[in-house]
């Protein structure tokens, strides 16, 4: 019953090269890479059997292997971080019950959040592929909807039918809502949280399948499987408090070390 958790990793980024090796200062003003940050956040879930971080770049595999993380060098040709999990595993050799990947702008992502995604798959046996959704509350909400009107790539919103199963992804803010919420009031527009797990069949798949004109215009991965007529099922989590956002964009860089300070992380 093996958990393995890959954080792809790649520098040449078309929105923000050089990501992971951005550093991001948390509450005591210590400085940390994106990628150092997201390994940490791996290292703190229960019940997963390994970590690895998977990438084609010399620079990446330097300053990770530097602060004791296990590294898995994979194809510059994976075309995103789907792809390459499923290069890291055949690299690996081993066989796994499920594999997470956990992206590497996600620092923020709290460890409940994949071990809720993990016992979610499992839960659905008629599902190879899940994903976190988080409500948004106003105040986030009002952040997807500035960075749309600024231009920016902000978060990805999920829409999801009665048994969870994703209806759509979009990095468009949806579904539509005219409405003004107060800063923690429920909204019905749903975070989607850059974590998945799928069963490493659907993985080894998944890189079969044609890049349809979804995931071309969205830019979104996951969007594939749902071409392909394949379930992804949607997960909802609790932030219990905690505020989440990924690194999306150099502005996002502030943003995050607010939310570290917030929450006292070093």
């Amino acid at each position: 019953m093996a958990v393995l958790i890959v954080i792809p990793a790649r520098y040449a980024s078309t929105r923000y090269p050089g990501k992971p090796l951005v550093a991001l200062r948390g509450a005591g003003g210590e400085a940390k890479t994106l990628i150092r940050r997201s390994w940490d956040a791996a290292m703190q879930v229960d019940g997963v059997d390994r970590v690895v971080i998977a990438t084609d770049d010399d620079r990446i595999r330097e300053a990770a292997e530097a602060f004791g993380a296990e590294v898995v060098m994979t194809p510059e040709a994976c075309a995103n971080g789907t792809e390459r999990c499923a290069a890291a595993i055949d690299a690996l050799g081993e066989t796994f019950e499920i594999v997470v990947n956990l992206q590497g702008d996600a620092p923020l992502t709290p460890a409940w959040f994949i071990s809720d995604l993990v016992a979610g798959l499992r839960a659905r046996p008629d599902v190879d592929a899940a994903t976190p959704v988080l409500r948004t509350e106003g105040r986030a909400l009002r952040g997807f909807l500035e960075d749309r009107r600024a231009g920016r790539v902000g978060g990805t919103t999920a829409v999801f039918g009665a048994r969870m199963n994703a209806l759509y992804f979009s990095k468009e803010v949806i579904p539509y809502t005219g409405k003004t919420y107060a800063d923690d009031a429920e909204t019905p527009v749903f975070h989607h949280v850059g974590v998945y797990a799928y069963r490493p069949d659907a993985l080894r798949t998944y890189g079969t399948w044609p890049v349809g004109p979804l995931e071309t215009l969205e830019g979104l991965e996951q969007l594939r499987f749902l071409e392909q007529g394949q379930p992804v099922l949607c997960v909802e989590v609790d932030a219990k408090g905690r505020q989440f956002w990924e690194l999306n964009n150099p502005e996002d860089v502030a943003r995050i070390e607010v939310m570290l300070k917030d929450m006292g992380s070093a």
